[in-house]
């Protein structure tokens, strides 16, 4: 890994990977004095080569992440959360790899909201995963390409996240330690279950951050052209996750950029940044593009909404995670789940939590330390969003009214979100990742310190990181299949390109939203059946598609039917009817999936000239009644 501290290694030397240069920062340097005489020693490795150790340490970390989210690597027998945000990545990887095939663009596609199609932009296409899993994709299919990716993601984080702690900590066990708090968290973990692109472009945090340390012990053009390659790499992998490891990384760059007072440190940074640019350059022209077309013209006050439902709560942030109720400790899990959770697990966990605070206690000397101390406590604070939920009631401190929503003027997310740009980062508790990183780090010290002076508590720390160590999936959620050919087979037969509308129907994911929610089958079907789909499931639904479908007869009447049940159903039209008709001829519509049974929605297909052909997996299949 690091050829400056190879040979530290063969001695056994509990020094820093690499050596600070002359003149050095006081940042990233080995704590003052000598270490106590070491008594924990890890046995030599079987072979000489540095690699084989990489190598055996990465497959021990992917072990471990299959047994902390064990069922989740069942699902590669095909079965899949059931949930529309993996039938999103699912149809991702697959439209990845059909445009990659043909050589075309993948940041529109007319297969979703057909006909009028949908900017891809702002959406969690993943393209360069999508890219790297092609030929997975294309010989085993794309939920196969998903499965795959979520199973190995939390050993990466691990492995990555170890070879950052290697340039800190000042042993092997220490980094280890870390790698595996932070690959191995329930945050990132729940995170892998359901939210891929977020887990994914967690790896460019430790992967950033070793990248600008080493730019600033060893500037070099080489260097700064891998800092830009990473930075590129995750806006084509999450743009979210692209502004943390971007946050990272200026922490890391911009205090050295000022002392330095050299036009070289200017040239590298500048590369770094060039470099950057020219990777995310296709992800960053989509984004412009659908700005500039008015895609992205959402009201402020509905973002101001929406900034209120994703803030972490007090002291769930810190509480022992809910991994602990797997293991009969129930009572354990109450503080967190009765605090406010918008989404996922933003917290760090009682073990993790107990350890960084130790690990800052026996590194108080080094000013890095209480700088990545620094660094948690402030991602901590914006991720409690823009007031204080402490168990299930809200506090705002000093309330201001803010596009009509109250806020706290003091709580930084309030203004985190109004700098230019960071207005569309809507999931407050998605910061906390931001702040595992230095949590680990610092933890990972308490084991260096606990190596050195009390070796036999190593043992208890692993036990009570196992207690809240990973995430194994919400009963809630149910499973789906990959496939259904009973119902989908007919529909993959015909290859006119027809459109296949699923009903419920809607244009749903992120904001403004149109219609209802319809089944996550419905995009798995057409990664298996090709046809361009009506219904869309995307980060952000973009205005001219809601206006552009919004004027098609057909469409706007379906929403109006299928919210009709059983209460009493307002009657469309002779004139609506008609209309509807009318457009159903330009359409093209070749295939309805009735998803459920609503009389109403039965009664309009009939109205606007469909026929029922078949019923499979309990779905009633309609086709045009002149076909």
């Amino acid at each position: 890994m690091e050829r400056a501290g190879t040979a530290a290694h063969r001695h056994g030397s509990p020094d820093l990977a690499e050596r600070e240069p002359a003149g050095g920062e006081p940042d990233w340097t080995r704590p003052a004095g000598r270490p106590a005489r070491r008594i924990l020693r890890l046995p030599a490795a079987p072979s000489a080569h540095p690699a084989a150790g990489h190598v055996a340490l990465l497959i021990c970390y992917l072990a471990a992440g299959v047994a902390v989210t064990w069922p989740r690597a069942t699902y590669l027998t095909g079965s899949l959360p059931a949930d529309r945000d993996s039938a999103s990545y699912v149809w991702g990887f697959w439209w990845v790899a059909r445009q990659a095939t043909r050589f075309s663009d993948v940041w529109f596609t007319g297969h979703m909201a057909a006909p009028v199609g949908i900017d891809l932009g702002f959406h969690v296409l993943m393209p360069l995963p999508g890219l790297l899993m092609s030929p997975v994709t294309v010989y085993f299919g794309p939920s196969a390409s998903y499965n795959l990716m979520v199973t190995v993601i939390p050993g990466l984080l691990c492995y990555a996240m170890y070879r950052a702690a290697r340039l800190w900590l000042r042993s092997q066990p220490g980094a280890i330690a870390a790698g595996a708090l932070f690959g191995l968290s329930a945050m990132l973990s729940e995170q892998d279950w359901y939210h891929l692109n977020i887990a994914a472009g967690a790896l460019f945090l430790p992967v950033a951050l070793e990248a600008s340390v080493r730019l600033r012990r060893r500037p070099g053009l080489r260097q700064a052209v891998i800092v830009g390659l990473v930075l590129g790499a995750a806006m084509l992998t999450d743009p979210e996750s692209f502004v943390l490891a971007a946050i990272l990384t200026a922490l890391v760059l911009v205090p050295w950029l000022v002392r330095q007072h050299s036009i070289t440190a200017v040239r590298m940074a500048a590369a770094a940044v060039i470099t950057g640019a020219l990777i995310a350059a296709p992800q960053i022209a989509a984004m412009v593009r659908e700005v500039a077309a008015g895609g992205l013209a959402i009201p402020p006050a509905l973002l101001a909404v929406t900034y209120l439902h994703y803030g972490v709560g007090l002291p769930g942030m810190f509480a022992p995670t809910p991994r602990v109720a797997d293991f009969g400790l129930t009572v354990l899990a109450a503080p967190f789940r009765a605090s406010q959770d918008g989404e996922g697990l933003p917290m760090f966990g009682v073990t993790l939590t107990a350890m960084a605070l130790v690990g800052l206690a026996t590194a108080w000397r080094r000013r890095s330390a209480w700088l990545l101390a620094l660094t948690w406590a402030v991602s901590a604070a914006l991720a409690l969003g823009t007031s204080v939920w402490i168990g299930s009631r809200q506090y705002i401190p000093f309330r201001e009214i803010w596009h009509g929503v109250l806020v706290s003027p003091i709580m930084p997310y309030t203004w985190f979100v109004r700098i230019p740009g960071m207005s569309g980062f809507r999931e407050a508790d998605r910061l906390a990742i931001l702040g595992l990183v230095p949590a680990a780090l610092l933890a990972g010290a308490a084991v260096d310190w606990l190596r050195y002076h009390a070796p036999p508590l190593i043992i208890l720390v692993i036990a009570l990181g196992v207690l809240e160590t990973g995430y194994s999936g919400n009963p809630a959620v149910g499973i789906m299949p990959t496939s259904l050919p009973r119902l989908d087979r007919p529909i993959a037969a015909d290859h006119s390109g027809s459109v296949v509308v699923d009903v419920p129907y809607g244009l749903r994911g992120g904001i403004p939203e149109y219609g209802s929610m319809f089944p996550p089958e419905a995009l798995v079907l057409a990664t298996a059946d090709g046809h361009p789909r009506a219904v869309a499931y995307t980060s952000r639904v973009p205005a001219t598609t809601v206006a552009a479908i919004s004027k098609h007869a057909f469409y706007a009447d379906l929403i109006h039917s299928q919210h009709y049940n059983t209460t009493h159903y307002i009657q469309l039209s002779a004139a609506q009817i008609a209309a509807a008709r009318r457009d159903v001829r330009h359409l093209d519509i070749g295939w309805v999936l009735l998803w459920r049974r609503n009389r109403a929605d039965r009664r309009f297909l009939a109205q606007t000239g469909f026929r029922f052909d078949y019923r499979a997996d309990g779905v009633l299949v309609y086709r045009p009644a002149t076909r």
